[in-house]
């Protein structure tokens, strides 16, 4: 394996309009996705009082989510991709300002805010394949490991910002958080509006027809699929520590400022990596990113002993920074290689698979826990997560995976759009 560190005489995407307006946009959308989860938790909690009633609703937005992620593949295969961004992003506009206003006037009712929220989630289900096929249609192929990287910077700033945001839009009332949000999402909306988007149909045909073809594509290529249960059980692992973390810090560490520390470590962690990785060039960018997720093996094992908390939070942040490595290089293999009529039915299986991980662990982790104690499901998280990514390596397509050849784009073209 080889790799060059040098980036290319073309621009960077960032100083062109259509990417400038796209990262803007998915900007503003990202940083909604990180406010609404703390405001929602607080502001439900402070409403009902009730537990069950927060599950209840983020439970109505993850199903439709989970279910309609497939179909939101071949509505953005099918339908040009920016108008099912623009729409979708609509959508969670009016979800989002709805439950603001419910909440502004006082003691809500439980079912608007979870047909709202289920609402959002299906939005969410169609909006979320669209990434990659508005990459593709914006961005030429030199510039979208940059492209990539750039947004998956902003996705760790806004998860760094998300939480301190949720609580300064909270203050003057919880309903305002989600009007705030909600005026975010028309935003990210509007700015998509001029924006114009490449787009190649597929041929027309029956929609289970589409999701199979969506399927084959998937299974026709070892690289993708198994790559997939690597990230799929990445995300059940990190929802063991998500339940289980919080706890070990509080009774072990050292108290609430350790994992608020280890929190942060973790955002900053992703941050750096997608910087790294929007400044190297690498033959086999899906053997390196899948060895630098195996990293999250030692935080899991570590918290299962538990060893000190600086080693923990250390090796944590370095750990979480193997994810941000991971995500843009990940983003820009499938990019370069997926053909773009199908491409957003294959990302929608992506999503799928590592979504659907994660209420395994959320279930997993606690009920092993009770049984036999946190550092039974945390070991187990650990070998099957470092088992998992270190295995596609015995993968040919992994091992034999090669970027195809980039595309000098000149400076002054790309500057021009």
């Amino acid at each position: 394996m080889t790799a060059t560190t040098s980036v290319r005489a073309a621009a960077h995407p960032l100083r062109t309009r259509r990417f400038q307006l796209l990262f803007t946009s998915r900007t503003l959308a990202l940083l909604g996705d990180a406010v609404v989860p703390v405001a929602l938790g607080l502001a439900v909690l402070e409403a009902t009082g009730s537990t069950s009633a927060l599950a209840l609703l983020l439970g109505c937005a993850m199903v439709p989510r989970l279910l309609l992620l497939p179909v939101g593949g071949v509505a953005g295969d099918r339908v040009n991709v920016r108008t099912v961004a623009l729409t979708t992003a609509l959508v969670r506009s009016v979800t989002q300002i709805f439950v603001g206003l419910q909440l502004l006037a006082g003691a809500p009712a439980l079912w608007p805010l979870a047909v709202a929220e289920a609402l959002g989630g299906v939005a969410t289900a169609f909006a979320q394949p669209t990434f990659s096929p508005l990459v593709i249609g914006t961005v030429p192929k030199a510039q979208r490991q940059q492209a990539n990287a750039a947004v998956a910077a902003a996705s760790s700033a806004a998860r760094l910002a998300g939480p301190p945001l949720a609580g300064v839009l909270l203050l003057p009332g919880s309903g305002w958080a989600f009007i705030s949000v909600g005026v975010g999402y028309a935003v990210s909306a509007a700015l998509l509006m001029p924006l114009r988007v490449a787009h190649v149909r597929p041929p027309r045909r029956a929609f289970l027809a589409d999701l199979r073809e969506g399927w084959s594509e998937v299974r026709s290529r070892d690289w993708y699929w198994t790559s997939l249960i690597a990230h799929a059980t990445w995300n059940g692992a990190a929802a063991v520590l998500a339940t289980l973390g919080p706890a070990i810090a509080l009774r072990e560490l050292g108290g609430r400022n350790v994992w608020v520390t280890m929190s942060t470590v973790a955002g900053v962690g992703l941050l750096l990596g997608s910087l790294v990785a929007g400044r190297v060039r690498l033959r086999n960018p899906v053997l390196t990113g899948n060895l630098a997720l195996a990293s999250y093996a030692a935080p899991l094992a570590l918290l299962a002993v538990p060893a000190p908390a600086p080693v923990i939070i250390t090796v944590y942040g370095l750990a979480m920074a193997g994810l941000g490595f991971l995500n843009p290089l990940w983003e820009t293999a499938v990019q370069q290689v997926v053909p773009g009529p199908v491409l957003a039915r294959v990302v929608s299986y992506d999503w799928l698979l590592s979504l659907a991980a994660m209420p395994v662990g959320y279930v997993f982790g606690p009920l092993a826990a009770d049984a036999w104690g946190p550092g039974v499901p945390l070991t187990v998280a650990a070998v099957l997560v470092g088992a998992a990514c270190l295995a596609t390596a015995l993968v040919p397509g992994v091992r034999h995976f090669r970027m195809p050849r980039e595309e000098r784009v000149p400076v002054d073209a790309t500057a021009a759009q």
